[in-house]
């Protein structure tokens, strides 16, 4: 090869070079933020990050090729201002808020980065959104609660158990959205004739007091709505109920698996999956102001046949057919 050939494709070579790892780059790297309100060892937080994960890869975003994911676990809120403040330091595209605290951390931190956020019963009432057509904010994503869902557990209550005078509506006033949920409860509980309890709880010591209070009233339930304090506590609600027979129906699935008579709520790993699609839309452009806020499509139902029969229930065959899963 002649020299001046020579020096032509070595100087084209280094001019493809760049473009060629340009290409290979595609776009920059992108950074999404992710705080949740369980602990990192939780085997359901887990499946609900790997569903996010599955939900991004599906869209063209893949973890370590075009996006980064940094987590932050702040379980029951401990040190939640500290880890939204560190998220929102790394100046990430997006961030992801699971549940109240951790959403209202982030907006306490910025009003400019996109936050998508998950299980939120009610984001209008936290101050999340104006709208559920218009956000209008920073923020939007998926709600996991609608009044019907109330009417659902009641009549679940009332089919296992005919003669039921009460029950009572265990959650935590601190958490944000037991007021809105034991507003929604109202109506369908008096339209089964269920007498509605209020029943507020802060803490380990408090669960046990309210639940040996249902148990020594005759012919009550418990009604369990969704919140952080409630999963957090939920092992210990599960053996509760079971150790002073206290019928009882829970918003979250995993506790029914664990012991708990039944279930009704929202597929939480399908809501996480879903969430992806919130994100792919703001890494290309749309501003989260303009994205409507999604209410709960898909639900579930978990009855547990080991649980009934250890208190004495016959679970309706109907009820039985209408069960996404039977544990037996």
């Amino acid at each position: 090869m002649r020299r001046r050939e020579f020096i032509t494709v070595l100087g084209g070579a280094a001019c493809a070079w760049p473009l060629a790892a340009r290409a290979q780059q595609g776009e920059r790297m992108r950074r999404i933020g992710v705080l949740v309100a369980l602990p990192e060892d939780d085997a359901n937080m887990k499946a609900r990050l790997a569903a996010l994960r599955q939900g991004l890869e599906r869209r063209g975003w893949s973890d370590g090729r075009n996006i980064r994911i940094d987590y932050r676990h702040a379980p029951a809120g401990n040190h939640v201002q500290a880890l939204a403040k560190e998220l929102v330091a790394l100046q990430p595209d997006v961030l992801v808020a699971h549940t109240v605290t951790p959403a209202a951390a982030l907006q306490r931190e910025t009003h400019e980065i996109p936050i998508v956020f998950v299980s939120i019963g009610d984001p209008i009432g936290s101050g999340f959104i104006n709208s559920l057509s218009r956000p209008g904010g920073n923020f939007t994503g998926l709600t996991t609660f609608e009044p019907s869902i109330a009417g659902k557990w009641f009549s679940m209550l009332k089919e296992v158990m005919p003669q039921i005078r009460s029950a009572t509506f265990m959650g935590n006033p601190k958490a944000g959205t037991y007021e809105y949920y034991l507003r929604a409860a109202e109506a369908p509980a008096s339209a089964l004739g269920i007498k509605l309890l209020p029943g507020p709880v802060e803490s380990a010591g408090e669960i046990a007091s309210l639940i040996e209070t249902v148990a020594g009233a005759p012919h009550c339930g418990l009604v369990v709505p969704p919140d952080i304090f409630t999963a957090t506590y939920g092992d210990l609600l599960v053996a509760l109920a079971a150790q002073h027979r206290v019928p009882a129906v829970y918003a979250f699935g995993y506790l029914v698996s664990a012991g708990g008579l039944m279930s009704y709520g929202t597929d939480r790993v399908d809501e996480m999956r879903q969430a992806a699609s919130y994100i792919d839309r703001i890494l290309r452009g749309d501003k989260p102001a303009n994205l409507p806020v999604q209410t709960p499509t898909k639900f579930e139902t978990f009855i547990n046949l080991k649980a009934a029969k250890s208190l004495g229930i016959t679970v309706p065959a109907g009820l039985l057919l209408a069960a996404d899963e039977v544990i037996e």
